[in-house]
């Protein structure tokens, strides 16, 4: 089985190349695909009038604060809209894909992050709270054998279930 991570701007189209490699690669093995989309989330979160927050870790990397309502963005942007581009992209190149959340079947589940610890504006390290992000810890790919073993590539948004049931926001390249 081989997993490919797409980032969300394949949305606007790849290249017939790259698509006439992906349909090469399909033919001969079982097939996986994880999308990301952060820019569509911030772009489509303004529209709605919602102010995005970035943060920081001590390490340098920058990601998205995500409270309850930026965590139902992310589930509607994600989920929807470029999942389904997705999936509408890869069934025009004659593949049977299936667009699914990483909720779907319990595929993914996270631990929620209770804290964060972040680097303020004044350069020092602060924790805030974790908000609606979440660390994968456990993967069922019970859903994903049954899709592959029956011809389909799912498309896998990074969305994944905390043990209390909220949908999280979770790194795709993870």
């Amino acid at each position: 089985m081989i997993v490919i991570k797409i980032g969300g701007s394949v949305v606007d189209g790849l290249h017939p190349s790259a698509l006439a490699e992906i349909k090469a690669i399909a033919e001969n093995d079982k097939l996986v695909f994880v999308h990301g989309g952060g820019k569509e989330v911030t772009a489509t979160a303004t529209k709605l009038g919602k102010e995005q927050k970035f943060i920081v870790s001590p390490g340098g990397v920058r990601s998205r604060y995500t409270d309850k309502e930026t965590a139902d963005i992310y589930t509607m942007v994600m989920s929807g809209k470029i999942n389904k581009a997705i999936t509408g992209m890869l069934l025009r190149q004659g593949l049977k894909a299936v667009g699914i959340a990483g909720i779907d079947g319990g595929v993914l589940k996270a631990e929620r992050k209770k804290k964060l610890m972040i680097i303020n504006e004044k350069g020092r390290k602060m924790m805030i709270d974790g908000g609606y992000t979440g660390k994968i810890n456990a993967v069922d790919p019970t859903l994903i054998h049954i899709l592959v073993d029956n011809g389909y590539v799912p498309v896998v948004s990074p969305i994944a279930l905390s043990e209390e049931y909220d949908f999280l926001n979770v790194d795709g390249d993870r």
